[in-house]
Protein backbone atom coordinates (compact mmCIF):
# COMPACT_ATOMS: atom_id res chain seq x y z
CA UNK A 1 0.00 0.00 0.00
CA UNK A 2 2.81 2.37 0.82
CA UNK A 3 3.42 3.14 -3.19
CA UNK A 4 -0.12 2.68 -4.01
CA UNK A 5 -0.96 6.85 -3.98
CA UNK A 6 2.84 7.78 -5.10
CA UNK A 7 1.73 4.64 -8.34
CA UNK A 8 -1.98 6.10 -8.99
CA UNK A 9 -0.75 10.14 -9.00
CA UNK A 10 2.42 9.33 -11.60
CA UNK A 11 -0.40 7.69 -13.57
CA UNK A 12 -2.59 10.47 -13.77
CA UNK A 13 0.35 12.92 -14.52
CA UNK A 14 1.64 10.82 -17.27
CA UNK A 15 -2.13 10.47 -18.73
CA UNK A 16 -2.81 14.29 -18.26
CA UNK A 17 0.56 15.18 -19.55
CA UNK A 18 0.43 12.90 -22.70
CA UNK A 19 -3.43 13.80 -23.63
CA UNK A 20 -3.35 16.51 -27.02
CA UNK A 21 -2.93 19.82 -25.70
CA UNK A 22 -4.40 22.56 -27.36
CA UNK A 23 -2.15 25.77 -28.46
CA UNK A 24 -2.25 28.68 -26.54
CA UNK A 25 -2.63 30.55 -29.98
CA UNK A 26 -6.34 29.18 -30.66
CA UNK A 27 -7.25 29.27 -27.19
CA UNK A 28 -6.14 33.16 -27.08
CA UNK A 29 -8.44 34.18 -30.64
CA UNK A 30 -11.34 33.56 -28.21
CA UNK A 31 -10.35 35.38 -25.27
CA UNK A 32 -11.92 38.70 -26.42
CA UNK A 33 -15.08 36.87 -26.81
CA UNK A 34 -15.12 35.15 -23.61
CA UNK A 35 -14.30 38.68 -21.67
CA UNK A 36 -17.28 40.26 -23.16
CA UNK A 37 -19.58 37.36 -21.44
CA UNK A 38 -18.02 37.76 -18.00
CA UNK A 39 -20.32 39.26 -15.79
CA UNK A 40 -17.19 40.00 -13.10
CA UNK A 41 -16.88 44.09 -12.57
CA UNK A 42 -12.71 43.89 -12.92
CA UNK A 43 -10.54 45.67 -10.80
CA UNK A 44 -9.26 47.25 -14.63
CA UNK A 45 -10.46 47.36 -17.84
CA UNK A 46 -9.74 43.35 -19.42
CA UNK A 47 -7.56 43.27 -22.15
CA UNK A 48 -6.30 40.11 -24.28
CA UNK A 49 -2.82 39.32 -24.49
CA UNK A 50 -0.26 40.66 -27.18
CA UNK A 51 0.97 38.34 -29.62
CA UNK A 52 4.92 39.60 -28.87
CA UNK A 53 4.87 39.10 -25.16
CA UNK A 54 3.16 35.59 -25.71
CA UNK A 55 5.61 34.48 -27.99
CA UNK A 56 8.42 36.27 -26.04
CA UNK A 57 7.37 34.26 -23.03
CA UNK A 58 6.38 30.95 -24.43
CA UNK A 59 10.22 30.45 -25.35
CA UNK A 60 11.52 27.19 -23.41
CA UNK A 61 14.76 26.97 -21.14
CA UNK A 62 14.80 23.65 -20.28
CA UNK A 63 18.27 24.07 -18.64
CA UNK A 64 17.57 27.74 -17.45
CA UNK A 65 14.76 25.73 -15.19
CA UNK A 66 16.46 22.84 -14.10
CA UNK A 67 19.42 24.82 -12.69
CA UNK A 68 16.96 26.80 -11.10
CA UNK A 69 14.76 23.46 -9.45
CA UNK A 70 18.67 21.68 -8.42
CA UNK A 71 19.88 25.50 -7.04
CA UNK A 72 16.64 25.60 -4.71
CA UNK A 73 17.28 22.26 -3.39
CA UNK A 74 20.51 23.22 -2.71
CA UNK A 75 20.32 26.62 -1.02
CA UNK A 76 17.53 25.16 1.35
CA UNK A 77 19.79 22.53 2.21
CA UNK A 78 23.02 24.50 3.10
CA UNK A 79 20.57 26.08 5.13
CA UNK A 80 19.54 23.67 7.15
CA UNK A 81 22.86 22.06 7.38
CA UNK A 82 25.18 24.95 7.95
CA UNK A 83 22.83 27.50 9.48
CA UNK A 84 20.18 25.77 11.23
CA UNK A 85 22.37 22.26 11.39
CA UNK A 86 19.43 20.26 11.44
CA UNK A 87 20.56 16.83 12.00
CA UNK A 88 18.29 15.54 8.85
CA UNK A 89 20.66 17.51 6.63
CA UNK A 90 23.78 15.76 7.22
CA UNK A 91 23.48 13.80 4.26
CA UNK A 92 26.53 11.12 2.73
CA UNK A 93 26.15 8.99 -0.06
CA UNK A 94 25.43 6.40 2.12
CA UNK A 95 22.12 8.04 3.48
CA UNK A 96 20.95 8.38 -0.40
CA UNK A 97 21.67 4.58 -0.76
CA UNK A 98 19.64 3.85 2.27
CA UNK A 99 17.02 6.02 0.92
CA UNK A 100 16.59 4.09 -2.12
CA UNK A 101 16.96 0.77 -0.05
CA UNK A 102 14.11 1.51 1.91
CA UNK A 103 11.57 3.00 -0.06
CA UNK A 104 9.02 5.27 0.63
CA UNK A 105 6.68 5.95 4.21
CA UNK A 106 4.69 8.13 6.21
CA UNK A 107 6.10 11.18 8.01
CA UNK A 108 5.28 13.10 11.45
CA UNK A 109 5.87 16.53 10.30
CA UNK A 110 2.63 19.21 11.54
CA UNK A 111 0.22 19.48 9.29
CA UNK A 112 0.74 22.69 8.02
CA UNK A 113 4.59 21.38 7.70
CA UNK A 114 2.85 18.80 4.92
CA UNK A 115 -0.14 20.84 3.71
CA UNK A 116 1.14 24.09 3.52
CA UNK A 117 4.66 24.27 3.71
CA UNK A 118 6.31 21.69 1.35
CA UNK A 119 2.70 22.29 -1.42
CA UNK A 120 4.68 26.03 -1.76
CA UNK A 121 8.14 24.88 -1.80
CA UNK A 122 6.35 23.10 -4.95
CA UNK A 123 5.08 25.79 -6.52
CA UNK A 124 8.58 27.21 -6.94
CA UNK A 125 9.70 24.06 -8.44
CA UNK A 126 6.78 24.62 -10.51
CA UNK A 127 7.22 28.27 -11.52
CA UNK A 128 11.11 27.42 -12.23
CA UNK A 129 9.37 25.86 -15.07
CA UNK A 130 6.47 28.28 -16.03
CA UNK A 131 8.72 31.14 -15.70
CA UNK A 132 10.71 29.92 -18.34
CA UNK A 133 8.43 28.96 -20.96
CA UNK A 134 6.37 26.17 -19.86
CA UNK A 135 2.67 25.43 -20.26
CA UNK A 136 1.06 24.55 -17.10
CA UNK A 137 1.21 20.35 -17.62
CA UNK A 138 5.20 20.46 -18.51
CA UNK A 139 5.83 22.51 -15.37
CA UNK A 140 4.28 19.83 -12.90
CA UNK A 141 6.92 17.82 -14.11
CA UNK A 142 9.38 20.04 -12.30
CA UNK A 143 7.53 20.24 -9.54
CA UNK A 144 7.77 16.31 -9.38
CA UNK A 145 11.37 16.69 -10.54
CA UNK A 146 12.54 18.95 -7.88
CA UNK A 147 10.29 17.23 -5.20
CA UNK A 148 11.75 13.28 -6.01
CA UNK A 149 15.26 15.04 -5.53
CA UNK A 150 14.79 16.34 -2.29
CA UNK A 151 13.45 13.30 -0.77
CA UNK A 152 15.64 10.95 -2.22
CA UNK A 153 19.03 12.71 -2.28
CA UNK A 154 18.92 15.64 0.13
CA UNK A 155 17.61 14.60 3.34
CA UNK A 156 18.54 11.60 5.95
CA UNK A 157 15.44 11.28 6.64
CA UNK A 158 13.24 8.35 4.80
CA UNK A 159 11.75 9.64 1.55
CA UNK A 160 8.01 10.87 2.19
CA UNK A 161 5.03 9.11 0.88
CA UNK A 162 2.92 12.19 1.35
CA UNK A 163 5.50 14.59 0.76
CA UNK A 164 5.80 13.10 -2.77
CA UNK A 165 1.96 13.41 -4.03
CA UNK A 166 1.51 16.65 -1.57
CA UNK A 167 4.44 18.62 -2.61
CA UNK A 168 4.18 18.39 -6.74
CA UNK A 169 0.64 18.49 -7.26
CA UNK A 170 -0.56 21.17 -4.35
CA UNK A 171 2.45 22.77 -5.48
CA UNK A 172 1.04 22.84 -8.95
CA UNK A 173 -2.07 24.58 -7.88
CA UNK A 174 -0.26 26.93 -5.53
CA UNK A 175 2.38 27.58 -8.07
CA UNK A 176 -0.31 28.75 -11.13
CA UNK A 177 -2.09 30.32 -8.83
CA UNK A 178 0.77 32.69 -7.73
CA UNK A 179 2.68 32.74 -11.27
CA UNK A 180 -1.00 34.40 -12.88
CA UNK A 181 -1.62 36.78 -9.81
CA UNK A 182 2.38 37.98 -10.46
CA UNK A 183 1.33 38.42 -13.68
CA UNK A 184 -1.31 40.88 -12.89
CA UNK A 185 1.51 43.08 -11.45
CA UNK A 186 3.97 43.27 -14.20
CA UNK A 187 4.09 46.05 -16.39
CA UNK A 188 7.45 46.17 -18.56
CA UNK A 189 6.19 49.99 -20.11
CA UNK A 190 6.75 51.22 -16.19
CA UNK A 191 9.79 52.95 -15.16
CA UNK A 192 11.59 54.43 -11.96
CA UNK A 193 9.86 54.05 -8.45
CA UNK A 194 6.68 52.14 -10.34
CA UNK A 195 8.75 49.74 -11.74
CA UNK A 196 10.72 49.00 -8.96
CA UNK A 197 7.68 48.77 -6.70
CA UNK A 198 6.12 45.92 -9.51
CA UNK A 199 9.23 44.22 -9.66
CA UNK A 200 9.88 43.65 -5.87
CA UNK A 201 5.55 42.64 -5.37
CA UNK A 202 6.42 40.28 -8.06
CA UNK A 203 9.55 38.72 -6.77
CA UNK A 204 7.21 38.33 -3.22
CA UNK A 205 4.33 36.86 -5.15
CA UNK A 206 5.87 33.96 -6.89
CA UNK A 207 10.01 34.42 -6.43
CA UNK A 208 11.30 31.88 -8.84
CA UNK A 209 9.59 33.94 -11.14
CA UNK A 210 11.13 36.96 -9.93
CA UNK A 211 14.47 35.04 -10.02
CA UNK A 212 14.36 34.20 -13.60
CA UNK A 213 13.35 37.72 -14.48
CA UNK A 214 16.80 39.28 -12.79
CA UNK A 215 18.34 36.73 -14.50
CA UNK A 216 17.43 37.46 -17.43
CA UNK A 217 17.20 41.06 -17.40
CA UNK A 218 13.85 41.26 -17.94
CA UNK A 219 13.65 43.16 -14.60
CA UNK A 220 14.74 45.98 -16.03
CA UNK A 221 13.53 46.26 -19.55
CA UNK A 222 11.80 48.43 -20.61
CA UNK A 223 9.57 47.74 -23.67
CA UNK A 224 6.45 49.11 -25.81
CA UNK A 225 4.04 46.27 -24.51
CA UNK A 226 2.99 45.14 -20.79
CA UNK A 227 5.20 41.56 -20.94
CA UNK A 228 2.26 40.29 -19.15
CA UNK A 229 1.99 36.62 -20.58
CA UNK A 230 -1.98 36.20 -20.70
CA UNK A 231 -2.91 40.06 -20.70
CA UNK A 232 -5.52 41.47 -18.21
CA UNK A 233 -8.47 39.16 -18.09
CA UNK A 234 -11.23 40.07 -15.50
CA UNK A 235 -10.70 40.03 -11.96
CA UNK A 236 -12.22 40.99 -8.67
CA UNK A 237 -10.77 40.94 -5.54
CA UNK A 238 -11.93 41.68 -2.35
CA UNK A 239 -10.21 42.47 1.41
CA UNK A 240 -12.26 42.11 4.52
CA UNK A 241 -10.90 43.09 8.17
CA UNK A 242 -12.96 42.30 11.74
CA UNK A 243 -13.61 40.32 14.05
CA UNK A 244 -14.39 36.55 14.87
CA UNK A 245 -15.54 34.51 17.63
CA UNK A 246 -15.20 30.97 18.41
CA UNK A 247 -17.64 28.78 20.04
CA UNK A 248 -16.28 25.19 20.52
CA UNK A 249 -19.65 23.09 21.64
CA UNK A 250 -18.20 19.78 23.39
CA UNK A 251 -20.15 20.11 26.58
CA UNK A 252 -17.85 23.01 28.22
CA UNK A 253 -18.46 25.65 25.99
CA UNK A 254 -15.47 27.63 25.57
CA UNK A 255 -14.88 30.77 23.90
CA UNK A 256 -12.62 32.43 21.78
CA UNK A 257 -12.65 35.89 20.08
CA UNK A 258 -9.62 38.02 17.83
CA UNK A 259 -8.97 40.03 14.95
CA UNK A 260 -9.65 38.11 11.31
CA UNK A 261 -8.86 39.28 7.65
CA UNK A 262 -9.90 37.64 4.70
CA UNK A 263 -8.60 37.60 1.06
CA UNK A 264 -10.79 36.66 -2.02
CA UNK A 265 -9.40 36.50 -5.57
CA UNK A 266 -11.77 35.45 -8.29
CA UNK A 267 -9.49 35.05 -11.73
CA UNK A 268 -11.08 35.12 -15.13
CA UNK A 269 -14.45 34.31 -16.18
CA UNK A 270 -16.63 31.37 -14.85
CA UNK A 271 -19.28 31.35 -17.10
CA UNK A 272 -16.59 31.51 -20.22
CA UNK A 273 -18.36 28.56 -21.83
CA UNK A 274 -15.88 26.14 -24.18
CA UNK A 275 -12.19 26.22 -22.52
CA UNK A 276 -9.52 23.92 -22.20
CA UNK A 277 -6.75 26.42 -21.06
CA UNK A 278 -5.45 25.27 -17.87
CA UNK A 279 -6.35 27.91 -14.53
CA UNK A 280 -8.07 30.82 -17.13
CA UNK A 281 -10.59 30.56 -13.93
CA UNK A 282 -9.66 30.05 -10.60
CA UNK A 283 -10.62 31.28 -6.98
CA UNK A 284 -8.62 32.13 -4.13
CA UNK A 285 -9.66 32.19 -0.73
CA UNK A 286 -7.46 32.89 2.39
CA UNK A 287 -8.11 33.69 6.23
CA UNK A 288 -5.75 35.13 8.18
CA UNK A 289 -6.94 35.29 12.39
CA UNK A 290 -4.91 37.01 15.19
CA UNK A 291 -5.83 35.28 17.95
CA UNK A 292 -4.36 33.43 21.09
CA UNK A 293 -3.52 30.16 20.69
CA UNK A 294 -4.95 30.00 17.40
CA UNK A 295 -2.82 29.76 13.57
CA UNK A 296 -2.23 32.64 11.69
CA UNK A 297 -3.67 30.90 8.59
CA UNK A 298 -6.58 29.43 9.43
CA UNK A 299 -8.03 29.03 5.75
CA UNK A 300 -6.75 28.42 2.19
CA UNK A 301 -9.07 27.20 -0.66
CA UNK A 302 -7.76 27.01 -4.15
CA UNK A 303 -10.21 25.92 -6.90
CA UNK A 304 -9.02 25.71 -10.41
CA UNK A 305 -10.43 24.97 -13.73
CA UNK A 306 -8.83 22.75 -16.33
CA UNK A 307 -11.28 22.58 -18.80
CA UNK A 308 -15.16 23.20 -19.00
CA UNK A 309 -18.00 22.75 -21.82
CA UNK A 310 -20.72 24.98 -22.12
CA UNK A 311 -24.17 23.30 -21.75
CA UNK A 312 -26.81 25.81 -21.70
CA UNK A 313 -26.19 29.98 -22.23
CA UNK A 314 -28.82 32.64 -22.82
CA UNK A 315 -29.60 35.75 -22.08
CA UNK A 316 -31.22 35.10 -18.75
CA UNK A 317 -28.88 31.63 -17.80
CA UNK A 318 -26.29 29.45 -18.29
CA UNK A 319 -25.13 25.91 -17.03
CA UNK A 320 -21.88 24.68 -18.40
CA UNK A 321 -19.59 21.55 -16.49
CA UNK A 322 -15.84 21.11 -16.15
CA UNK A 323 -12.82 19.79 -14.68
CA UNK A 324 -11.67 21.28 -11.65
CA UNK A 325 -8.95 21.01 -9.19
CA UNK A 326 -8.87 21.64 -5.59
CA UNK A 327 -6.78 22.66 -2.83
CA UNK A 328 -8.36 22.94 0.88
CA UNK A 329 -6.47 23.57 3.79
CA UNK A 330 -8.91 24.48 7.26
CA UNK A 331 -6.35 24.79 10.91
CA UNK A 332 -7.80 25.62 14.23
CA UNK A 333 -6.51 25.01 17.52
CA UNK A 334 -7.74 24.46 21.09
CA UNK A 335 -9.65 27.10 22.51
CA UNK A 336 -9.59 25.82 25.90
CA UNK A 337 -6.64 26.01 28.33
CA UNK A 338 -7.61 22.29 29.76
CA UNK A 339 -5.51 19.26 29.59
CA UNK A 340 -6.16 16.43 27.49
CA UNK A 341 -5.01 12.97 27.91
CA UNK A 342 -4.98 10.03 25.09
CA UNK A 343 -8.84 9.48 26.47
CA UNK A 344 -10.35 12.24 25.59
CA UNK A 345 -12.15 13.69 23.04
CA UNK A 346 -8.95 16.39 21.29
CA UNK A 347 -9.94 19.60 22.29
CA UNK A 348 -8.79 20.80 18.95
CA UNK A 349 -11.91 21.13 16.81
CA UNK A 350 -10.82 20.36 13.43
CA UNK A 351 -7.87 20.16 11.41
CA UNK A 352 -8.10 19.12 7.43
CA UNK A 353 -5.70 19.40 4.55
CA UNK A 354 -6.81 18.13 0.97
CA UNK A 355 -3.55 18.92 -1.29
CA UNK A 356 -4.54 16.60 -3.73
CA UNK A 357 -8.09 16.56 -5.16
CA UNK A 358 -9.56 16.43 -8.52
CA UNK A 359 -12.95 16.49 -9.76
CA UNK A 360 -15.94 17.11 -11.56
CA UNK A 361 -18.20 20.27 -11.13
CA UNK A 362 -21.09 22.80 -12.66
CA UNK A 363 -21.61 26.32 -12.37
CA UNK A 364 -24.80 27.74 -13.52
CA UNK A 365 -26.38 31.39 -13.57
CA UNK A 366 -29.81 33.04 -13.64
CA UNK A 367 -30.60 36.48 -14.17
CA UNK A 368 -34.55 37.75 -13.60
CA UNK A 369 -34.05 41.11 -15.05
CA UNK A 370 -31.31 44.01 -14.54
CA UNK A 371 -31.59 44.09 -10.76
CA UNK A 372 -30.50 40.72 -9.49
CA UNK A 373 -29.19 37.23 -10.37
CA UNK A 374 -28.65 34.23 -8.61
CA UNK A 375 -25.56 31.79 -9.40
CA UNK A 376 -25.05 28.45 -8.44
CA UNK A 377 -22.30 25.39 -7.78
CA UNK A 378 -21.66 22.29 -7.14
CA UNK A 379 -18.68 19.50 -7.09
CA UNK A 380 -17.95 16.09 -6.60
CA UNK A 381 -14.15 15.68 -5.99
CA UNK A 382 -11.86 12.42 -5.74
CA UNK A 383 -9.38 13.19 -2.73
CA UNK A 384 -6.03 11.39 -3.32
CA UNK A 385 -4.26 12.33 -0.30
CA UNK A 386 -5.99 14.15 2.57
CA UNK A 387 -4.97 15.13 6.61
CA UNK A 388 -7.62 14.85 9.18
CA UNK A 389 -7.46 15.33 12.72
CA UNK A 390 -7.20 12.43 15.24
CA UNK A 391 -7.89 11.97 18.63
CA UNK A 392 -5.19 9.31 19.38
CA UNK A 393 -2.35 9.05 16.84
CA UNK A 394 0.42 11.03 18.23
CA UNK A 395 3.76 11.26 17.24
CA UNK A 396 6.47 14.00 17.01
CA UNK A 397 4.35 17.18 15.68
CA UNK A 398 1.57 14.96 14.38
CA UNK A 399 -2.26 14.50 15.67
CA UNK A 400 -3.88 14.09 12.19
CA UNK A 401 -4.64 10.93 10.06
CA UNK A 402 -3.35 10.35 6.23
CA UNK A 403 -6.08 8.87 3.96
CA UNK A 404 -7.84 9.25 0.88
CA UNK A 405 -11.74 10.08 0.17
CA UNK A 406 -13.79 12.12 -1.62
CA UNK A 407 -15.64 15.46 -1.08
CA UNK A 408 -18.97 17.18 -2.10
CA UNK A 409 -19.25 20.71 -2.68
CA UNK A 410 -21.99 22.99 -3.43
CA UNK A 411 -23.43 26.43 -2.72
CA UNK A 412 -25.45 29.60 -4.02
CA UNK A 413 -24.66 33.45 -4.41
CA UNK A 414 -27.89 36.21 -4.55
CA UNK A 415 -26.95 39.66 -5.60
CA UNK A 416 -29.34 42.69 -6.01
CA UNK A 417 -27.61 45.12 -7.32
CA UNK A 418 -30.13 48.05 -6.66
CA UNK A 419 -30.19 47.24 -3.30
CA UNK A 420 -26.50 46.99 -2.70
CA UNK A 421 -27.06 43.64 -0.98
CA UNK A 422 -25.43 40.08 -1.88
CA UNK A 423 -25.76 36.54 0.13
CA UNK A 424 -25.23 32.92 -0.02
CA UNK A 425 -24.41 29.72 1.37
CA UNK A 426 -22.10 26.72 0.77
CA UNK A 427 -21.60 23.84 2.65
CA UNK A 428 -18.74 21.30 2.21
CA UNK A 429 -18.82 17.48 2.95
CA UNK A 430 -15.49 15.63 3.58
CA UNK A 431 -15.21 11.61 3.87
CA UNK A 432 -11.73 10.33 4.18
CA UNK A 433 -10.78 6.76 4.78
CA UNK A 434 -7.10 6.01 6.67
CA UNK A 435 -6.39 1.97 5.65
CA UNK A 436 -2.92 1.56 7.38
CA UNK A 437 -3.61 2.21 10.77
CA UNK A 438 -1.92 1.56 13.56
CA UNK A 439 -2.47 -1.74 15.77
CA UNK A 440 -1.01 -0.97 19.03
CA UNK A 441 -3.06 -0.45 22.31
CA UNK A 442 -4.24 2.99 23.77
CA UNK A 443 -2.05 2.30 26.36
CA UNK A 444 1.10 2.08 23.87
CA UNK A 445 0.07 5.55 21.97
CA UNK A 446 2.32 7.59 24.36
CA UNK A 447 5.42 6.04 23.56
CA UNK A 448 4.70 5.23 19.58
CA UNK A 449 7.69 4.70 17.92
CA UNK A 450 6.66 3.48 14.69
CA UNK A 451 6.13 6.43 12.25
CA UNK A 452 5.21 4.71 8.55
CA UNK A 453 1.56 4.48 9.57
CA UNK A 454 -1.43 6.98 8.13
CA UNK A 455 -2.39 7.08 11.72
CA UNK A 456 -5.59 5.75 13.44
CA UNK A 457 -7.36 3.04 11.23
CA UNK A 458 -10.77 5.43 10.83
CA UNK A 459 -13.38 6.59 9.03
CA UNK A 460 -13.95 10.60 9.62
CA UNK A 461 -16.01 12.85 7.86
CA UNK A 462 -15.86 16.54 8.21
CA UNK A 463 -18.44 18.99 7.30
CA UNK A 464 -18.58 22.79 6.91
CA UNK A 465 -21.81 25.18 6.39
CA UNK A 466 -20.88 28.94 5.89
CA UNK A 467 -23.70 31.41 5.34
CA UNK A 468 -23.16 35.28 4.29
CA UNK A 469 -24.43 38.46 3.93
CA UNK A 470 -22.84 41.64 2.54
CA UNK A 471 -24.51 45.16 2.48
CA UNK A 472 -22.99 47.98 0.75
CA UNK A 473 -22.77 51.15 2.76
CA UNK A 474 -20.58 53.33 0.67
CA UNK A 475 -19.34 53.14 -2.41
CA UNK A 476 -17.72 49.42 -2.72
CA UNK A 477 -17.02 49.24 1.03
CA UNK A 478 -19.48 46.56 2.88
CA UNK A 479 -20.45 45.36 5.96
CA UNK A 480 -20.09 41.26 5.96
CA UNK A 481 -21.36 39.05 8.90
CA UNK A 482 -20.65 35.77 8.26
CA UNK A 483 -21.55 32.15 10.19
CA UNK A 484 -19.28 28.99 9.78
CA UNK A 485 -20.36 25.63 11.48
CA UNK A 486 -17.75 23.08 11.44
CA UNK A 487 -18.52 19.50 12.23
CA UNK A 488 -15.83 16.07 12.62
CA UNK A 489 -16.98 13.02 13.05
CA UNK A 490 -14.26 9.98 13.81
CA UNK A 491 -15.20 6.24 13.60
CA UNK A 492 -12.17 4.60 14.89
CA UNK A 493 -12.22 0.87 13.37
CA UNK A 494 -10.26 -1.54 15.82
CA UNK A 495 -9.54 0.58 18.82
CA UNK A 496 -9.52 -0.78 21.75
CA UNK A 497 -10.42 1.01 25.04
CA UNK A 498 -11.53 -1.90 27.15
CA UNK A 499 -9.63 -0.59 29.80
CA UNK A 500 -10.27 2.81 29.79
CA UNK A 501 -12.96 2.32 31.99
CA UNK A 502 -17.03 3.22 31.09
CA UNK A 503 -16.51 6.08 29.65
CA UNK A 504 -15.82 4.30 26.25
CA UNK A 505 -17.29 1.27 24.56
CA UNK A 506 -14.84 -1.45 24.17
CA UNK A 507 -13.87 -0.90 20.58
CA UNK A 508 -14.78 0.80 17.47
CA UNK A 509 -15.35 4.05 19.62
CA UNK A 510 -17.27 7.44 17.75
CA UNK A 511 -16.04 10.50 18.75
CA UNK A 512 -17.55 14.23 17.70
CA UNK A 513 -15.98 17.68 17.63
CA UNK A 514 -18.05 20.77 16.79
CA UNK A 515 -17.37 24.54 16.40
CA UNK A 516 -19.03 27.49 15.39
CA UNK A 517 -17.41 30.86 14.03
CA UNK A 518 -19.19 34.30 14.08
CA UNK A 519 -17.76 37.08 11.65
CA UNK A 520 -18.12 40.70 11.66
CA UNK A 521 -16.00 42.47 8.87
CA UNK A 522 -15.63 45.07 6.52
CA UNK A 523 -15.29 44.04 3.25
CA UNK A 524 -13.62 46.42 0.85
CA UNK A 525 -14.10 45.51 -3.33
CA UNK A 526 -11.73 46.77 -5.54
Amino acid sequence: MKHLLSLLIAVFFCGIVSAQTVADSVLRANMEAELALSYIRPVVKPVAPDSADVKRLEHKSFWRASAEVVGLNMGVWAFDRYVQKGEFAYISWNTVKENFKHGFEWDNDHLSTNIFAHPYNGSMYYNAGRSNGFNFWQSSLFAIGGSAMWEMFMEKEYPSTNDIIATPIGGTAIGEVFYRTSDLVLDDRSWGGERLGREVAAFVISPMRGFTRIVTGRAWERRPTSGRRFGTPPVRLSFSLGSRMLLFHDGRNYSKAGLTGRVNIEYGNKFSGHTRYPYDYFTLLVDLDVMKTQPVLSRLEIKGRLLSKEIFDSKSGHVSVGLYQHFDFMDSDTISDSGNNHLQECLVPYKLGIPASLGGGTVARYTHDAQWQVEGFAHVNAVFLGGILTDFYRNYHRNYNWGSGFSLKGGFHWFNHALGLNAGANARFYRIYTLKGCELDYLEYPDLLEPNVQGDKCNTSFINLNLHCNYRIWKKLYATVMFDWYRRYSHYLELNLKDAGEMYPAASPIFTSDQIGLKLMLTYNL
